[in-house]
C-alpha cells in the first residue's frame, strides 16, 4: 500500500509531505484548489511522460516521492528481485523533472527507464479517472472490462500466442509466395544454365590441365625434333659429340695429373661432367619415348576447350571460373525448390496454427460468455443500489470470422434503463448520468478483483448526486474494507464515507500560488462537509447534516 508521498516544486505545489493509511481517504477542496494535484503527481511518480510544465514557475526541477508498503505483495517484491532493486519490503519511487522536460528515475536509489517504473507501478497502484464512463462507449474499453473482471490472463496470452504464431507463418507464406512468383522467370533460366553446365561438367582446376595437355600433343613434333637434335650433339653423334669430348679431355687432364698432382681435381671435375652428360641424354632418350601423337586426342581438346571459352564469354566470365559458377547456379535453383517445397509445408503448417488458434480462442470466448453473465448480474444488482431500480444491463458476447490478437470475440454492453424497455447498446440509449453510474458500478466491481494493493478513484462520481451518491460512498468503503482506496471527490456522501479524509486549499502572496494539503480531524470534517453541502456560508443546519453524514460510518 501507499504509505507516504513528497511533492516539491510540481506545478502549484511548492511542498507537501502525506501520510496515507488503509482503508479508504477522501480527498476535498474547493475549485481550482488542485484536489487532483497529488494524484497527477503520484502518476508522474510511477512512470507517466514528464513535461516541462510540471515544474513549478521559478524552480529548477520538479520531485515526486512515495513509499510503499510491499510485505504484503509478492508480485512487486519479486519485480524488485528480479530487476536488482533491493530485497526490502518497502520500496521508495523517485521521480526528478527538470525545468527543460528532462527527467530521471529511480527504485530504492537506483536509477531506472521510465519504463520499468511504470511495469512496476502498475503492480502498486490502479487508478480510474473521472472520463472512464466515456470509454464505456470503446469496444476494445469493454473488451478488457470483462477480460478484466474473469481474470483469465493465460488464456488471453495463450490467445495472444497463437495469434502472432499463425500471423508469423502467414507472413512468411505471403513473403515466400511474392519472392517465388519473382523467381518464376529467373528458376527456368537457371534450369538452362544448370543443364548446358551439368552437361559440360567442368570439375575445378581441368581447364588448366585440359590447356596443358593441349599444349603439349600440339608441340608433340617439334619437342620430339628439338630434342633429337639435342640428344645428337650431347651423346649420339658418332665423330663428334658434347660426350665423348668432355670423357677425351677428362682423360688428357688425368695424364697431366701424374705430373702435377694439382690437375687431379679438375680431371674428376671432367669425369663428373661425363657422367653427367650421358644422365642427361639417357632422359632426354626416355622423354622422347612418352611423346604422344595422338590427333583424335588433340581434336577432343580442341572442342573442349573452345567450348570452355564459349561458355565463359556468355556468363561474362573466365573459364577457370566456370566449376564455381555451376555450384552458385545449382545452389541457386537448390533454393527456388527448397522455396516450393517450404511453400506446400506452409500451408500445411498455417491450417494446424489456425486450428489450434480457434481452439484456444473459443476457450476464450467461452469463459467471456460466463464471466460477462456474472457481470452483467452484478453490474444490475449495483445499479439498484444506484437509484436506477428498473435497469438492466447485459453483455452481448459473440464470435466472429475476423481473427485477430484478443480472439474472435464482439462485446457489446447493453442496457435498459427503465421497465418495458429492450435491452440497447450504450451508446445509443444511456444518458451522461446513466454512463457514469454504470461505469463506477463496473469500476468497483472490477477494483474489488484487481490484486493492486492501492486504487484511486479520481472524481468517478461526477454527475452523480443525492441519494446516489450516498450509495456510491458505501460502495467505496466498503471496497476500502478490504484494500486501500484514495478517492478525489466533490460530494459531500462520498467524502463523509471515508475513513480518512483530506482537504486541499490554495493561497496567493501575490507573486505565487500555493497548494496546501492537510488531514482533517473529526471537528475539520464536519466543517467541510458542512462547506460541500451549503457553499461557503457553513451553518448550523449544514453542520448537523454533515454530522449525520459522519455518523452513518463512525
Amino acid at each position: 500500500m501507499l504509505a507516504s508521498l513528497q511533492v516539491t516544486n510540481f506545478a502549484i505545489v511548492e511542498h507537501l509531505d502525506i501520510e496515507w493509511h488503509q482503508g479508504m481517504t477522501t480527498i476535498t477542496g474547493e475549485t481550482g484548489a488542485g484536489k487532483s494535484i497529488a494524484i497527477d503527481a503520484l502518476s508522474l511518480c510511477l512512470g507517466e511522460r514528464a513535461e516541462a510544465s510540471m515544474v513549478r514557475e521559478g524552480a529548477d526541477k520538479a520531485q515526486v516521492s512515495a513509499v510503499f508498503d510491499i510485505q504484503n505483495l509478492p508480485a512487486a517484491q519479486h519485480f524488485i528481485s528480479e530487476h536488482e532493486l533491493g530485497d526490502s519490503s518497502e520500496c521508495i519511487i523517485r521521480r526528478v523533472v527538470s525545468a527543460n522536460g528532462r527527467s530521471k528515475a529511480y527504485i530504492n536509489g537506483v536509477m531506472v527507464p521510465a519504463g520499468q517504473l511504470k511495469s512496476l507501478g502498475s503492480l502498486l497502484i490502479s487508478i480510474h479517472g473521472q472520463h472512464a464512463h466515456q470509454q464505456l462507449n470503446k469496444a476494445g474499453y469493454q473488451l478488457s472490462v470483462v477480460d478484466s473482471f474473469a481474470g483469465h490472463i493465460d488464456l488471453v496470452n495463450d490467445v495472444k500466442t497463437a495469434y502472432n504464431a499463425l500471423q508469423s507463418l502467414e507472413k512468411e507464406k505471403a513473403t515466400l509466395s511474392q519472392s517465388l512468383q519473382q523467381a518464376a522467370a529467373e528458376k527456368q533460366l537457371l534450369e538452362y544454365q544448370v543443364a548446358e553446365l551439368d552437361e559440360f561438367s567442368l570439375e575445378h582446376g581441368e581447364f588448366e590441365e585440359i590447356e596443358q595437355q593441349h599444349k603439349l600433343l600440339s608441340n608433340a613434333n617439334s619437342l620430339l625434333e628439338g630434342t633429337q637434335k639435342e640428344l645428337q650433339i650431347i651423346y649420339q653423334q658418332d665423330n663428334y659429340n658434347a660426350y665423348s669430348m668432355v670423357q677425351s679431355s677428362a682423360n688428357q687432364i688425368a695424364e697431366l695429373a701424374s705430373l702435377d698432382k694439382k690437375l687431379a681435381p679438375i680431371a674428376d671435375l671432367l669425369f663428373e661432367a661425363g657422367i653427367s652428360l650421358e644422365e642427361a641424354a639417357r632422359e632426354l632418350s626416355h622423354y622422347q619415348d612418352s611423346i604422344e601423337m595422338d590427333p583424335a586426342q588433340l581434336s577432343e581438346l580442341d572442342d573442349r576447350i573452345a567450348r570452355a571459352l564459349d561458355l565463359a564469354r556468355k556468363h561474362d566470365i573466365s573459364p577457370e571460373a566456370i566449376p564455381d559458377l555451376h555450384a552458385e547456379l545449382k545452389q541457386s535453383l537448390a533454393n527456388i525448390e527448397q522455396s516450393d517445397e517450404r511453400l506446400a509445408a506452409l500451408e500445411s503448417e498455417i491450417a494446424e496454427a489456425k486450428a489450434h488458434y480457434v481452439t484456444v480462442a473459443t476457450c476464450l470466448s467461452q469463459s467471456r460468455k460466463v464471466a460477462a453473465d456474472e457481470l452483467s448480474k452484478q453490474v444490475t444488482e449495483s445499479l439498484v443500489m444506484l437509484s436506477m431500480e428498473n435497469a438492466k444491463f447485459a453483455i452481448v458476447v459473440e464470435q466472429q470470422e475476423i481473427t485477430s490478437s484478443k480472439g474472435l470475440d464482439s462485446i457489446d454492453f447493453q442496457v435498459a434503463a427503465n421497465t418495458g424497455q429492450r435491452l440497447q447498446p450504450l451508446v445509443k440509449v444511456a444518458s451522461g448520468g446513466e454512463l457514469s453510474r454504470i461505469s463506477l458500478a463496473i469500476e468497483v466491481i472490477i477494483a474489488d478483483k484487481m490484486t493492486t494493493p492501492t486504487l484511486i478513484f479520481d472524481e468517478v462520481d461526477v454527475g452523480i448526486s443525492g441519494p446516489t451518491a450516498s450509495a456510491v460512498g458505501k460502495l467505496l468503503r466498503q471496497l476500502g474494507n478490504s484494500t486501500q482506496v484514495i478517492c478525489v471527490t466533490h460530494l459531500p456522501q462520498v467524502a463523509s464515507s471515508g475513513h480518512n479524509q483530506f482537504f486541499v486549499s490554495k493561497s496567493d502572496d501575490g507573486t505565487h500560488t500555493h497548494t496546501h494539503m492537510s488531514v482533517l480531524d473529526n471537528s475539520g470534517r464536519i466543517d467541510e462537509i458542512a462547506r460541500l453541502l451549503g457553499g461557503t456560508n457553513i451553518s448550523e443546519i449544514t453542520r448537523t447534516n454533515a454530522s449525520e453524514l459522519l455518523s452513518q460510518y463512525h
